[in-house]
């Protein structure tokens, strides 16, 4: 099986094909280009470099969310553009999910980190162990407080992994010594990543969508939709005053 992955969640953008399990390609950038400029410059190399082209896909996998609402739309439009000529199958992928793959080789409590600003991260816990990736908590945007709270029953190994890991890493080593800060080649978000956990969610009977199906999961509402709802409401709240005020 050949399962072409993309991640566009973050700053960080890359593209992956994995074979048979084997991690045959992987295109990395974050050079602060737009995924717009970056993302099919990068696919059609990397095709080319693997010999490899998009009908030799059998599965496209994407990053589609936690992140970059920008980033996702991206993204999952890249994925659509590349799938929808022969109807190929799509495999959704959390973000969170794929960040905890980055540490097959550790053995311990993965925990996924991304700055979601305004003080809160996306985040989930999972167990990594002997390469297996077993989910512990649903994905959450929620404050990093609440994240300690989480991770203080813990006795094993703690990593933190993701773009959000080196806000929070020495708040968190100061309270809990057993927390470790994922190594830079593994930090960022990645392509391969999202490969193989499509290919593990594949092999444990998880259903692929149809291209058209395919869409971003956001966790909570985009700035500007959050901006229009506060708007909303202050103008809510005036109206009352003034009714009060009139009588």
């Amino acid at each position: 099986m050949n399962i072409l992955a993309l991640e566009t969640s973050a700053k960080a953008a890359s593209c992956a094909i994995l074979s048979d399990g084997s991690l045959v390609a992987e295109f990395f950038t974050n050079a602060g280009l737009t995924h717009s400029e970056t993302i099919m410059p990068m696919v059609r190399s990397m095709l080319e470099c693997a010999k490899k082209s998009l009908r030799d896909m059998d599965v496209f996998a994407i990053a589609a969310g936690p992140g970059s609402f920008t980033g996702l739309r991206i993204g999952i439009s890249a994925v659509k553009g590349m799938t929808l000529p022969d109807d190929k199958p799509c495999c959704a992928v959390s973000t969170l999910e794929a960040l905890a793959y980055n540490l097959t080789a550790f053995n311990g409590i993965a925990v996924p980190l991304m700055d979601a600003h305004r003080g809160q991260v996306y985040t989930a816990l999972f167990k990594n162990q002997n390469g297996d990736v077993t989910r512990l908590t649903d994905d959450d945007a929620t404050e990093i407080n609440e994240v300690y709270e989480k991770l203080k029953s813990f006795t094993e190994p703690v990593m933190l992994v993701g773009d959000g890991a080196p806000l929070y890493y020495r708040d968190l080593s100061d309270k809990l010594p057993n927390v470790l800060l994922t190594p830079g080649p593994f930090l960022h978000q990645r392509a391969g990543s999202v490969a193989y956990a499509a290919r593990q969610r594949l092999m444990n009977g998880g259903g692929t969508c149809a291209p058209d199906a395919l869409a971003p999961f956001y966790l909570r509402l985009s700035q500007a939709e959050r901006e229009l709802l506060e708007k909303q409401s202050n103008n809510h709240k005036r109206l009352k005053m003034r009714r009060r005020d009139y009588g």
